[in-house]
């Protein structure tokens, strides 16, 4: 059973994360790397935080559903948008991960039109889609501040795991949703 009360500290985190989103961004766009780093880090962190605590104390609310995926979509779609601007992250990566998450916010989106009652419960999959998104913002941000060559070897690579695994992750909502709908006539 969920908690009622809005305000947990797993709310609390998650709101902090969507206040250092603009920041984050800021530092980006005035190439205060190590700063933008800093504050990806500690919102990556609180990202895994909030839901830890939220389910070991039991401190899980209806807001907190809804509030954690908006701030991960707004930390990562800001990130990658503004890395790809800069030039940081390539396009075409950007364009798949902002493809998902507007396909995932549509899906639900018509799931809420026709009134049909869901938990949102994130996938393995998606998961492991937002942790490798995670990986390669930090390491391109690493990379950019500390200006490690090593890491040059592992960029390709790394687009290219996290795109394949972000489509997937998009192909697995759509095929969640059009089940729920079916199901649901």
């Amino acid at each position: 059973m969920k908690n009622r009360l809005p305000i947990s500290i797993p709310n609390i985190l998650t709101i902090i994360r969507i206040l250092l989103t603009p920041i984050f961004v800021i530092c980006l766009l005035k190439d205060v790397f190590f700063s933008g780093f800093v504050i990806f880090i500690f919102a990556a962190i609180t990202d895994g935080l909030d839901g830890f605590i939220a389910r070991y104390f039991n401190q899980r609310t209806v807001l907190g559903a809804y509030l954690d995926p908006i701030a991960d979509k707004m930390l990562l779609m800001s990130a990658f948008i503004t890395l790809s601007v800069l030039k940081i992250i390539p396009s075409w990566l950007t364009v798949i991960v902002l493809s998902r998450d507007v396909v995932i916010v549509l899906g639900v989106a018509i799931i809420a039109i026709v009134e049909i009652k869901v938990e949102i419960k994130p996938s393995i999959i998606s998961k492991l889609t937002t942790l490798f998104q995670l990986v390669t913002v930090s390491i391109m941000l690493c990379e950019e501040e500390f200006h490690f060559s090593s890491f040059s070897y592992i960029e390709f690579p790394l687009f290219a795991i996290t795109g394949v695994l972000t489509v997937l992750s998009g192909l697995h909502y759509i095929y969640r949703g059009m089940n729920i709908l079916q199901n649901s006539s």
